[in-house]
């Protein structure tokens, strides 16, 4: 049996159209007949189509007239040719051109049907293909990263500039803001996407181990090495290698970093020779790195190596604008991991509640929060109540919009209380309310004017 799809027979003959059309439904597929070139055009652009038969030689607008302007709309859609024995000349043409196969007249029905159910086959796999890789580049590439403020816009433009260069990339800014998204986002979206990516952090391991985990080691080159290791560095060979807090590498590990920044060249631990490695190298820290190589804790000469391109991440005080989308995207993935969990949502006074809280621990200290609701509140939309036991004792005291409750309010005065309600949440910084609220500061002056 074959594929099911929709199919178009496009044949200025009726009759030969009229003869596949019972075939190709008998195996299982919808046929749309089109009795010449520019009916064909005609109709691909009203409906969808999974493959097209069309004869090569029409009057008016031919086969290959067709051909262009299907794989216009979709550069994806097979398309088969049919012409007469002396027209192989123009069939070989449509094939440069993008055609799928084409069959030479008289032609046997069964070598129709092999060769339509291959093309849809492929077809699927194109497409299935390209929505796996969309997904693992939304994972990982700059659809990882949510937020849409000037400085993730900013973050943005500089990602897709660096992206194909090929010195080493610095990632400064605190812990939590997402220094390992970036990286990743780095390494999808340049030359080296296809090769592996291959993340380390350097406070993870005891400095005895973090030589042999990332320069690897023969067997029997110190007391429990029983086996040899090829080490990180081989390992991302081709691809890229995220070294998380950096700043914490001991010196003499610093040492040998650079050297293979300098020479591409590796040695395991125990081994007489060095290994060649085609690596790039992100390297993130918290740290002031400027400080620890005045206080000797950071070699000069590496830093400067790593310096050529830094990234600076905003903490997410920087951009509460943003905090919006982030608890819907952190949402999205609570309810994915926690399937029994009852919440929807959170209330539009929580998500305000939260855009007004200092978020020591950033994007990360936001996504541990909506999880900790996902799993603890029973109550499908959180309001400001469900929320309060949740956040961290230091916070401040978040507090509704209290309303007067005798009288109807007009919506533009309702809007004027809250953004006065925004600002004192911001401790009185109009700048920073106005991106809270996504509207220009000018528009909170405008407002105030108005409630005198």
């Amino acid at each position: 049996m074959s594929v099911e799809g929709r199919i178009l027979v496009v044949d200025d003959h009726v009759d030969m159209g009229l003869m596949l059309r019972e075939p190709l439904t008998d195996a299982g597929y919808v046929v749309d007949l089109a009795t010449g070139g520019e009916a064909a055009i005609r109709m691909a652009r009203a409906q969808a189509y999974d493959a097209v038969l069309c004869d090569l030689r029409m009057e008016g607008v031919d086969g290959l007239d067709v051909l262009e302007a299907v794989r216009a709309l979709d550069s994806d859609i097979p398309v088969l040719m049919m012409t007469a024995f002396g027209g192989v000349e123009s069939a070989v043409e449509a094939m440069k051109r993008g055609a799928y196969h084409y069959f030479t007249k008289p032609f046997r029905l069964d070598e129709v049907l092999l060769f339509l159910e291959r093309a849809l086959k492929e077809r699927r796999l194109q497409v299935e293909n390209r929505a796996l890789r969309r997904a693992a580049a939304e994972r990982s590439g700059l659809g990882a990263l949510v937020g849409r403020s000037a400085a993730m816009r900013n973050l943005y433009e500089l990602i897709d500039r660096v992206a194909y260069a090929q010195a080493a990339v610095l990632l400064r800014g605190p812990s939590g803001t997402g220094k390992e998204l970036v990286a990743r986002a780095l390494h999808f979206q340049g030359p080296r996407a296809s090769g592996p990516f291959v993340a380390v952090n350097c406070t993870a391991l005891p400095h005895d181990l973090l030589e042999s985990e990332l320069f690897g080691h023969l067997k029997g080159a110190f007391t429990g090495a029983t086996h040899a290791r090829r080490g990180l560095f081989v390992e991302a060979d081709g691809g890229t290698l995220f070294l998380d807090e950096i700043g914490d590498m001991p010196l003499e590990l610093q040492a040998r970093l650079l050297r293979v920044l300098e020479d591409g060249e590796v040695r395991a631990v125990g081994a007489d020779g060095s290994r060649t490695v085609d690596v790039r190298i992100v390297a993130a820290t918290h740290q002031d790195l400027d400080a620890r190589v005045r206080e000797g804790r950071f070699r000069a000469d590496l830093f400067y190596r790593l310096n050529v391109v830094t990234l600076l991440l905003p903490p997410l005080a920087e951009r509460r604008e943003d905090i919006p989308l982030l608890v819907e995207h952190f949402t999205a993935r609570a309810r994915a991991r926690n399937p029994r969990s009852r919440m929807q949502s959170l209330s539009p006074e929580a998500v305000a509640a939260l855009a007004t809280l200092p978020w020591p621990g950033n994007v990360r200290e936001l996504e541990n929060l909506i999880e900790r609701l996902a799993v603890m509140v029973a109550s499908e939309v959180v309001g400001l109540e469900e929320l309060r036991p949740h956040l961290p004792p230091e916070a401040p005291e978040v507090q509704p919009l209290v309303m007067a409750q005798h009288a109807l309010w007009p919506l533009r005065r309702l809007e004027a209380e809250y953004i006065a309600w925004m600002v004192t949440r911001c401790g009185g910084n109009k700048t920073r309310a106005a991106e809270v609220l996504g509207i220009d500061v000018s528009t909170i002056h405008r407002r105030e004017r108005e409630r005198g």
